[in-house]
């Protein structure tokens, strides 16, 4: 048994790791020759603006006075240079963005093994291929480029992490620090003959990282005051430094200036997805190289954004965010970054038409040198008989059409499976088989675990052949229509459990299916009351799905109710308890009280927070000690409260709950305390369906107390009811997760969240808070089906198996439903929806573990032993 429970660990080990080797390796390419224009360049420096988080069309827009929050900008737009919108692609994250921008490609899905956070393979860029960059702003952003450059010509000047704080009073300053460290930057270079030599070189950029807008936009929302105000400090600052190149070059007209952004942001202050909120960003050029403003009559847009932004009379040129690339590459004359995939948008050029032709042929012939490494690289790991060449781009397709273009340019023509002695022996062969096939193709060591796998896995279940045949004929037994009837139950709440991952409100309909199933057998004739109270918190929980995502629409209104609820339910069950002789102890009291106390400082700091926070006055020092104290206690205070069922449980309750309210910003804050409602009436019901069906007795739940060490031979056998248990189990952990918004999709997260524990940006801190605050309704699911395991006499390790085979049926949709393409709320949500259900098992083991030493464990306030009450 042991060695086939480990074979099972290890397969879906294999399984869950499989994802990323298949659909997550890395699209890059190296060993590219570098392509650049051979005509001298219009530009010797670029100057690059990106304002992070800012959408087009707050920037582009009048506001209700009908003047502009970029006055400067605006200028340029309709004197000085040339404009459109910049089609981002998602993920509109700030890493893929600027990769896009200096780099030219988009999203490497490798990225997921680095957190999102920075690209794992090394590439190619501006900043690379430049003489010199100079970058200011952001150490989440600046660091990626000068990592992988070649040489120590790219510099960086970022200031302190800290200063990313959503609770700050003033988020402008990060742009104003940006600003001013530029002008001390060519301050200096005045007196600093060496500094001075290399400013005034050619083929050099200036990188402008601003990221007070997508700071204040996350804080307070792109509809507020503060990030409005924030556009109009940057093209303040904008205009200083343009005017400051300007006379320190002595106006030479070599200068080209770039302002764009790397994304936009939702309506409520996230970015990740694909709204045209996120993906619609500005780009203003103006400069060396650059096309004049060019007036118009008409222009066909599929939008009415020209009309709304009072601009349709100055022509719109729309790029696609990765074609920045070579536009800034083209205009100072540096080669094309390596593994860009940008075209050329020749419109905002101005100059000749050789150069545009010249600059366009080298922009074709550098994205087709990455299809030759490609395909030289798949060449020579594929049997020859199956490699199969692209026929649009054969050698001598590829040729003739260089060829052609080379000649134009000349010409200047710029418009054209047996159980026996025989089956380890059989499958040993088929092993050989296989890894000899993988082996003369070159195959790499992830191919053989995969193709090697299933050998053994087939060779342990025909081995096995008779327990197969034994549980056909069990099945046999049963009534055609009854069997028929039981799998179409099961497959259709298989399908429910998929389709809920995609919508959550199938999770609706699930809970609705539950509420009626008491009313369809005969436990509403034995316990009407019960009966009632399952269909009533289904209903309840039922209707969670269907409001919106948590945290578009943050009301602490709500989360005080919750509060209130909280208390006044702790208030019945101590009356309730206090009547029962000798069942509620002094010391239990104590604990419920300390409990109790905790709740209503959660509540005070969750409103005392929100208060300072809208005074921008940060968060207090006191409400963030009282938020970490209840966090830290929330796990060890249950454990000094009564092993009897419900007194523990009810105790893990209150504790949970106190820390919920304080990761909650809305109508969340209700939903553990419905969930552990419908968990409570749950056991209830789990014991009248045993005791109906002859298997036990019922006992009162006041008599039955959680032990650490159990008695296995109070275990039963497995019935075919148990698998619903298991399905109930499986249901209830999914509802969980996603009750109140899609977990699986990083633009479900509301930073807001954890503004009671901190607001200075921590990536690993807030995301382990948000993932605790998931966790917190797990946690009551799986203590409760605890007491159903001991009110039942159900067997841990049984249940581990039914739930093993609907995780592993769900599992088989997932897999083929992995994205490596689309936003990270497509990319994302397909990869947690695959780990999510593949993790099941092993992550029931580990909140197995915290759920029975939550339930069993007991700790004491003084020295002496007590008694409990039975």
């Amino acid at each position: 048994m042991l060695l086939f429970f480990t074979l099972g660990l290890l397969i879906h080990f294999v399984f869950f790791a499989s994802i990323f080797d298949i659909y997550f390796t890395s699209p890059l390419v190296h060993g590219m020759t570098p392509q650049f224009t051979p005509l001298p360049p219009p530009a010797r420096r670029l100057v690059l603006f990106v304002a992070d988080g800012l959408r087009a069309d707050t920037l582009y827009e009048l506001d209700e006075n009908g003047t502009s929050r970029a006055p400067f900008i605006r200028n340029i737009i309709m004197h000085e240079g040339s404009w459109g919108i910049s089609h981002t692609r998602v993920p509109t994250e700030s890493r893929p963005g600027h990769v896009a921008l200096i780099a030219g490609f988009y999203e490497d899905v490798s990225a997921v093994a680095k957190g999102w956070k920075e690209n794992p393979v090394e590439f190619d860029s501006l900043f690379n291929e430049s003489k010199y960059t100079w970058s200011w702003g952001s150490p989440d952003i600046l660091p990626m480029f000068a990592k992988g450059a070649s040489g120590d010509h790219v510099y960086t000047y970022s200031y302190d992490a800290k200063r990313e704080d959503f609770g700050a009073q003033d988020a402008t300053k990060l742009d104003t620090w940006v600003f001013d460290n530029v002008k001390d930057f060519f301050h200096h270079a005045r007196n600093n003959q060496s500094l001075f030599s290399k400013i005034n070189e050619e083929k050099i950029v200036f990188f402008l990282h601003l990221l007070g807008i997508d700071t204040n936009g996350h804080a307070h929302r792109p509809s507020s005051r503060d990030y409005k105000d924030n556009i109009k400090k940057v093209d303040d600052g904008v205009k200083e430094i343009v005017s400051m190149f300007n006379h320190f070059y002595g106006n030479d007209g070599k200068t080209t200036f770039i302002f764009t952004s790397d994304h936009g942001m939702t309506d409520w202050g996230s970015h990740g997805a694909g709204h045209p909120s996120e993906t619609l960003t500005p780009l203003v050029t103006w400069g060396a190289g650059i096309n004049y403003p060019q007036r118009v009559s008409a222009q066909q847009f599929d939008d009415s954004f020209l009309k709304e932004w009072r601009l349709e009379n100055w022509k719109r040129l729309d790029v696609n965010q990765a074609d920045i690339a070579p536009l800034m590459t083209s205009l100072i004359g540096v080669p094309f970054p390596l593994n860009s995939v940008g075209i050329l948008p020749v419109d905002y050029l101005n100059n000749t038409d050789l150069f545009k032709a010249e600059s366009m042929f080298t922009n074709a012939v550098q994205i087709l040198e990455q299809f030759k490494v490609k395909m030289t690289q798949k060449k020579e790991v594929t049997l020859p008989f199956l490699f199969t060449p692209f026929k649009l781009l054969s050698d001598s397709k590829q040729f003739n059409i260089l060829r052609k273009a080379r000649s134009y340019i000349k010409h200047r023509k710029f418009d054209e499976v047996k159980p026996s002695h025989l089956l380890p022996c059989s499958f040993v062969a088929i092993g050989i088989l296989v890894a000899f096939f993988l082996l003369i193709q070159a195959c790499p060591w992830t191919y053989y675990v995969y193709g090697l796998l299933p050998v053994p896995i087939w060779y342990a279940v025909l081995r096995e052949f008779q327990v197969v045949q034994d549980l056909v004929t069990s099945l046999l037994t049963y009534p055609l229509s009854h069997f028929v009837g039981y799998l179409l139950v099961f497959t259709l709440g298989i399908e429910i459990l998929v389709l809920s991952f995609f919508y959550r409100y199938m999770l609706t309909a699930g809970l609705t299916a539950f509420a009626v199933w008491p009313f369809l057998t005969r436990l509403w004739t034995r316990a009407k009351v019960t009966s009632l109270s399952w269909a009533f918190f289904s209903v309840l929980l039922a209707v969670f799905p269907l409001m919106p995502v948590v945290g578009r629409k943050p009301d602490i209104s709500l989360v005080m109710g919750a509060g209130l609820l909280v208390l006044l339910l702790s208030l019945c069950v101590v009356t309730s308890l206090r009547k029962r002789k000798d069942s509620f102890r002094k010391e239990e009291l104590l604990v419920h009280l300390l409990q109790v106390l905790s709740t209503v400082l959660s509540m005070y700091v969750v409103y005392s927070t929100q208060s300072s926070l809208l005074r921008k006055q940060g968060l207090p020092l006191m409400n963030q000690i009282i938020s970490w104290a209840t966090l830290a206690s929330s796990l060890f205070v249950p454990l000094l409260s009564s092993p009897a069922v419900f007194q523990r449980l009810f105790s893990i309750l209150l504790s949970l709950m106190s820390t919920y309210l304080l990761l909650s910003t809305g109508y969340e804050a209700v939903f553990p305390l419905v969930l552990s409602c419908l968990m409570f009436v749950w056991i209830n019901i789990e014991q009248e369906t045993l005791q109906q069906s002859g298997v036990c007795c019922k006992q009162k739940l006041t008599s039955i107390q959680f032990s650490y060490n159990t008695d296995i031979t109070q275990f039963r056998q497995l019935y075919l009811d148990d698998i619903r248990r298991a399905f109930f189990l499986v249901f209830f952990l999914v509802t969980a997760f996603f009750g109140t918004g899609n977990i699986a999709s990083i633009n479900s997260f509301d930073l807001a969240s954890v503004y009671c524990f901190l607001t200075v940006f921590s990536p690993f801190m807030m995301g382990a808070l948000m993932m605790w605050k998931i966790l917190i309704p797990f946690v009551l699911v799986m203590c409760a089906f605890e007491a159903v395991q001991l009110t039942t006499q159900l067997s841990s390790k049984s249940l581990f198996l039914i739930v093993l085979v609907i995780s592993d049926i769900m599992a088989l949709h997932f897999f083929f439903l992995v994205k490596d393409y689309g936003s990270w709320l497509d990319i994302g949500t397909s990869i947690s929806h695959y780990v999510i259900v593949m993790s099941m098992t092993i992550f029931l083991v580990f909140l197995n573990g915290l759920a029975q030493l939550l339930t069993t464990k007991k700790l004491r306030l003084c020295g002496k032993p007590k008694s409990h009450f039975m």
